[in-house]
Order: C-alpha cells, then sequence, then structure tokens
C-alpha cells in the first residue's frame, strides 16, 4: 500500500467533521460590570436602575434614563430644545469644535450636554436638570450654562423646588471665558432662588469635577451623591503636585467628601426618588418668613427669660 492510499483510507475511517457553530448571543442582552465584572441579565440590571446586582456598583445611565427614573410617567416637559452651540472662538484642535458639536449631536441625539424641563416626582411638580457625560464628557459651555440659569429663573418664577443632576468633566475648553463666565451666571440665577426660600437639590454622580463643582453642583441646600463618585475640582495628580504630598486612595469619592463635610447623604440610585420626594415634602411643610407673626420672637425671648 502506497503512503497515498493509506492517508485516503485512514481520511475515510475518520471524516473530518466540521466545527459546529458557536451559539449566538444577542447584542445587549448581558452586561458586564465595570467594577467587579460580573455578567447580568441586562433587563434585570435595568429594572435595579443600573446598579450592579452583584457588587452594587452604579453604571452610568444617559440622560434619558436618569428622567425616566426620576419622573413620573407622562409628566415630563422638556424646555429650551432649541439651542445650540456657536464657535465664537472658531476653535479647532484635531477637528474644528463646529464638526465635534456635530459629531456628538449625532451620536447622542441631543443638542448639548444637558437636558432641562419641568415634571412630577412622586406627585411633586419640580423643576429638573440633567447632565449628560456622554457628550463631550459632559462639560459646560454656553449652551449648559444658559439652559440651567433659564431653568433656575423659571423655577424661581413659578416657586419649583429645584433638582440638577451633575456629571462633567468641567467647563468646555473649546468655548474659552465663555464657559468659565457660565460659573458666575449660574450661580447669580441660583442666589435668586435661595432669596426666594426654594429648595434646590444637586445630585453629584461620577463624576462630577472642574468648573461644575465649583459652581452650582456645590450650591444646594441639600448635596446628594452616589456611592462612589468621582467628585472634585482639579484632578488627583495636579492637588498631589501643589501640595507634594500623596493622597488617600479614597481621595475626591463620595465617601470622602462626606466625612469631610462637603456632601450631605450618600444615597444609591434605587433609593433616589424616594428620597427627594421625602425632602421636597419637609421644605414644602416649613413655614415662610412671612408666615411668622412679628410678636412670635418677643414672646419667644420672653420665654426664654
Amino acid at each position: 500500500m502506497s503512503l497515498f492510499d493509506w492517508f485516503a483510507n485512514r481520511r475515510k475511517s475518520h471524516p473530518v467533521t466540521k466545527a459546529q457553530p458557536e451559539r449566538e448571543i444577542s447584542d445587549g442582552l448581558w452586561s458586564k460590570c465595570e467594577s467587579c465584572g460580573a455578567l447580568t441579565y441586562t433587563k434585570d440590571l435595568r429594572a435595579n436602575l443600573m446598579v450592579c446586582l452583584e457588587c452594587g456598583h452604579h453604571l452610568r445611565v444617559t440622560s434619558d434614563e436618569r428622567i425616566h427614573q426620576l419622573i413620573d410617567a407622562d409628566t415630563w416637559v422638556s424646555m429650551d430644545n432649541n439651542l445650540v452651540a456657536c464657535d465664537p472662538l472658531q476653535f479647532h484642535d484635531r477637528k474644528a469644535y463646529c464638526d465635534r458639536i456635530q459629531e456628538y449631536q449625532d451620536k447622542t441625539g441631543l443638542q448639548d450636554a444637558v437636558q432641562t424641563g419641568v415634571g412630577e416626582l412622586d406627585g411633586l411638580s419640580l423643576a429638573l436638570g440633567v447632565m449628560d457625560f456622554r457628550f463631550m464628557g459632559g462639560s459646560m459651555g454656553s449652551v449648559v450654562g444658559e439652559k440651567l440659569t433659564r431653568l433656575i429663573e423659571h423655577a424661581t418664577q413659578n416657586r419649583l423646588p429645584l433638582v440638577i443632576v451633575c456629571a462633567s468633566g468641567g467647563a468646555r475648553m473649546q468655548e474659552g471665558m465663555l464657559s468659565l463666565m457660565q460659573m458666575a451666571k449660574t450661580s447669580a440665577a441660583l442666589d435668586q432662588h435661595r432669596a426666594s426660600r426654594l429648595l434646590y437639590i444637586p445630585v453629584l454622580t461620577h463624576p462630577t469635577t472642574g468648573g461644575v463643582t465649583a459652581s452650582f453642583a456645590m450650591l444646594g441646600d441639600m448635596i446628594l451623591a452616589e456611592p462612589k463618585a468621582t467628585i472634585g475640582f482639579a484632578g488627583r495628580r495636579v492637588v498631589e503636585q501643589t501640595l507634594r504630598e500623596k493622597l488617600p486612595d479614597d481621595f475626591q469619592t463620595s465617601e470622602y467628601l462626606l466625612s469631610h463635610g462637603f456632601v450631605d447623604a450618600i444615597i444609591p440610585r434605587p433609593e433616589l426618588k424616594e428620597t427627594l420626594a421625602r425632602l421636597i415634602r419637609i421644605h414644602a411643610q416649613m413655614p415662610m418668613a412671612s408666615d411668622v407673626s412679628p410678636t412670635a420672637v418677643p414672646v419667644a425671648a420672653a420665654a426664654a427669660e
């Protein structure tokens, strides 16, 4: 028997079988936790508001998802959707700023990095702003500052409580000083809101940094944060180089800021809506200055004596 015949006979007695196709898994059916690596059925993860069922890690959510989580069905009315960023500095880095804006608009379906509007939260009317980190890292440019300022002024005029969910890398460098001016503009509007004795609650999510932290994110009557969110102004490396010392591992986390008095409470995402509703109801029951009798203070003082 020739060598060729031997191989031919062997092929007949041991036919080559085709590899079985791998079982296909639909895209988006499972989600992997960024922290512990656990695979979770996406439907279950969404039911838990995108919080990992294994380790409690809070995955980043879009502004649309956040509005759906907080606002009662069929009560959301968005505001100022027609505002679009221009390019006053004719800024170019690797691409033109106007082209970059168009790219993110196509990618996210948003006009800019924040959505604003009014709605009901557990039956309570409020004004809500939600930043979206997908749009240029949630950076604050002229449109973000203008939309938030209009929202704050609307809340003041209509005597509504205000909630802003923050998620941002800071001021938008492509607009230079114009983006920095939004810090003062939003802060001035919030001062008028405060002078009207109205409630403002910022919710700090991962990450909240830069000019957003240095303005409206830290001006709340109650400052809430999600667990393990990165919150700060300058980055860790810049702070370490300035102080010339090693910082703690949990530096600029929600837990670190809570222990140092910069944050009032850390609220897990599944409890956020209930917590906001409770705080709004408590504030609504507080007496206004005009409701206090002018004789109440002397009487109280006399009683104390």
